[in-house]
């Protein structure tokens, strides 16, 4: 099992603009061509930030020109979260804050053997990169740029580099790059449940 942060990205590294629109990426293609369905498959767990979390909520299950639709996950969810939100009927949404660490715990044992997955936002993510439970990225790399937005991942990650692991092209809108992320040195170490 594996903790990974799945996500589209424009070329320049913004995962959304600066009021969280997502827009520009529902024109780049069908999220079936990629290889989400089979990574949803094998996921047992997610986490996400709060705002992240409220995108979801006005824009999959209660869009403005729409009827109210079902939560998309079967899987249980942890939102990250400052504030006091509201659930969703039906779903497995627990609301936490605070350090990572204990929480990823929860993960791993609810993903039963399945991986994690780290939704966003990319701050979020950085969070478990600097404790040392984040093992892989696939990033879906959009052909647009937006010149400022939600940062992809805001860490410095350079000594040691990530190891590129496969590069495939969907359609003629992305690329997917997938990541191993090497552990830091000082950081919490293979036994972590992350592996």
């Amino acid at each position: 099992m594996k903790t990974q942060y799945y996500t589209a990205t424009s070329l320049d590294g913004f995962i959304a603009t600066e009021d969280h629109s997502l827009e520009w990426l529902f024109q780049l293609g069908n999220v079936n061509d990629t290889s989400y369905p089979i990574f949803i498959a094998e996921v047992g767990a997610l986490a996400m930030g709060a705002s992240t979390y409220e995108w979801m909520l006005r824009h999959v299950v209660a869009p403005a020109a729409g009827q109210q639709a079902a939560w998309p996950y079967s899987q249980p969810v942890w939102v990250f979260t400052s504030r006091k939100l509201s659930g969703v009927s039906g779903a497995d949404i627990r609301f936490v804050r605070g350090d990572v660490r204990p929480v990823h715990r929860f993960l791993v044992e609810a993903a039963n053997g399945k991986n994690v997955w780290l939704v966003g936002g990319g701050e979020l993510v950085g969070q478990f990169y600097d404790a040392g439970l984040l093992d892989e990225l696939i990033i879906q790399v959009g052909s647009v740029t937006l010149g400022a937005g939600r940062p992809l991942l805001p860490r410095r990650i350079a000594f040691p580099p990530l190891t590129l692991l496969s590069v495939r092209q969907v359609g003629t809108g992305f690329a997917e790059l997938r990541y191993a992320v090497p552990r830091k040195v000082g950081t919490a170490s293979d036994n972590s449940g992350a592996a």
